[in-house]
C-alpha cells in the first residue's frame, strides 16, 4: 500500500477547481482586472519557470502575458492557487516567448522532480487544459471549427445544426509491479536509457475491468500469470492525457516469454540488484517509482531512497 501522507506527484487537492464559477466571464473579466488573477502560458507544451533560487511556476500578471485579454473567453480557467485566479493560455509564437531575467519554458516531465507537488499538480493540470483545446479545435462530428465553452473546459461546435460538445477525457492505462517473493518483475523498451527497467504497464481497453486490464498486459508483454491483484494508488500524467492505476500482484507462474513486441526485455531482479543500482530505475516522480519503492522498502532493512543516496546512483 502506498506510504501514508505521500500522494503521488502531479496529484494532490492543490487548486480549487471553482467548477460552479466555470462560464462567469464576468467575474473572471474583474479579476484580471483588480489584479486578483494571474495567467499561466503554455508554449509548445512547455510550462513557465523561474529557475532561482529554486525551481517554480512562474505565474505572471495579467498585464505582464503576451495574450490578448479583451478576449477573455479564450483564458482556461484553472481554479484558486495560493489565493490567485489562475487562469492559463496558450503561446503560438514560433520563437520562444521571452518572460523575464531567469524564466524559461520548460519540458514538465524533464523538470517536475525539482519542483513542489503543489506546482507540479499546477503546471499539469494547465499543460492537460492547454492539450485538450489544440486537439478539440474542430468537431469530431461534422469537422465544423470549435468554440471554447465553460472557461475552456468545454469546446462546441459552431455549426448551429450540429453543437456538439466535447469535454476533456483521460486515457487510463494500469502500470503494475508483480512480485514473486524476492523477485520483482520489470520490463525495458528499446527506445528507454541504456540499462533502464520499468514496471509494466499498458491501456485499458473497451469493456474491461482495470484487474482484467493488469492480467492482459502481463500477459501480453512477459508470458506471466497473475493473481492476488491489489489497487495502490493512482497519478494524473498529463502526456498527454493519461491516468495511471497503479498495482501491486503475485505472480502465479515465473517463466518470462516476450509475446507482443513491447519489450526488448523482461527480467526478474532481487532486492539486493535493485539496492545496486543495477538495473537503472524510473525517474523518482513516476508512480512505477512508488511501486516499486514501496513493495522494497516492505521487506528491506534500509529504504530503497537511502540505499540510491548512499551508493550514488540516486535520481
Amino acid at each position: 500500500m502506498p506510504a501514508a501522507g505521500r500522494p503521488n506527484l502531479f496529484a494532490g487537492p492543490h487548486v480549487d477547481r471553482l467548477k460552479l464559477r466555470r462560464g462567469d466571464l464576468e467575474a473572471i473579466d474583474a479579476a484580471l482586472r483588480c489584479g486578483r488573477a494571474a495567467l499561466l502560458p503554455v508554449w509548445r507544451s512547455r510550462c513557465p519557470l523561474v529557475r532561482e533560487p529554486a525551481p517554480r511556476a512562474l505565474l505572471l500578471e495579467a498585464g505582464a502575458a503576451p495574450v490578448d485579454l479583451a478576449r477573455v473567453e479564450e483564458l482556461i480557467l484553472l481554479g484558486e492557487f495560493r489565493g490567485r485566479i489562475v487562469l492559463a493560455c496558450e503561446l503560438e509564437a514560433e520563437a520562444e516567448p521571452s518572460l523575464g531575467p531567469g524564466t524559461e519554458f520548460a519540458d514538465l516531465r524533464a523538470i517536475a522532480g525539482l519542483l513542489s507537488h503543489e506546482d507540479a499538480g499546477l503546471l499539469a493540470y494547465a499543460r492537460a487544459m492547454v492539450a485538450f483545446r489544440g486537439g478539440h479545435r474542430y468537431c469530431g462530428s461534422c469537422g465544423a471549427p470549435t468554440r471554447t465553452g465553460q472557461s475552456g473546459h468545454v469546446m462546441v461546435c459552431t455549426r448551429g445544426s450540429c453543437a456538439a460538445e466535447s469535454f476533456p477525457r483521460l486515457d487510463p492505462a494500469v502500470i503494475v509491479l508483480v512480485q514473486d517473493g524476492e523477485r520483482a518483475l520489470l520490463g525495458r523498451q528499446s527506445v528507454w536509457p541504456p540499462g533502464r527497467y520499468s514496471t509494466i504497464a499498458g491501456f485499458v481497453e473497451p469493456g474491461e475491468s482495470l484487474e482484467d486490464a493488469v492480467r492482459r498486459e502481463v500477459l501480453e508483454e512477459t508470458g506471466i500469470e497473475v493473481a492476488g491483484i491489489r489497487y495502490h494508488s493512482s497519478q494524473p500524467w498529463p502526456f498527454p492525457r493519461s491516468l495511471m492505476l497503479g498495482f501491486h500482484a503475485e505472480a502465479a507462474t515465473t517463466a518470462i516469454t516476450l509475446g507482443d513486441g513491447e519489450l526488448e526485455d523482461a527480467r526478474w531482479f532481487t532486492r539486493a540488484e535493485l539496492a545496486s543500482g543495477t538495473p537503472r530505475l524510473p525517474l523518482g516522480g513516476s508512480i512505477a517509482w512508488r511501486l516499486i519503492q514501496d513493495w522494497y522498502d516492505t521487506g528491506a532493512a534500509r529504504p530503497l531512497a537511502a540505499e540510491a543516496s548512499v551508493r550514488g546512483w540516486g535520481q
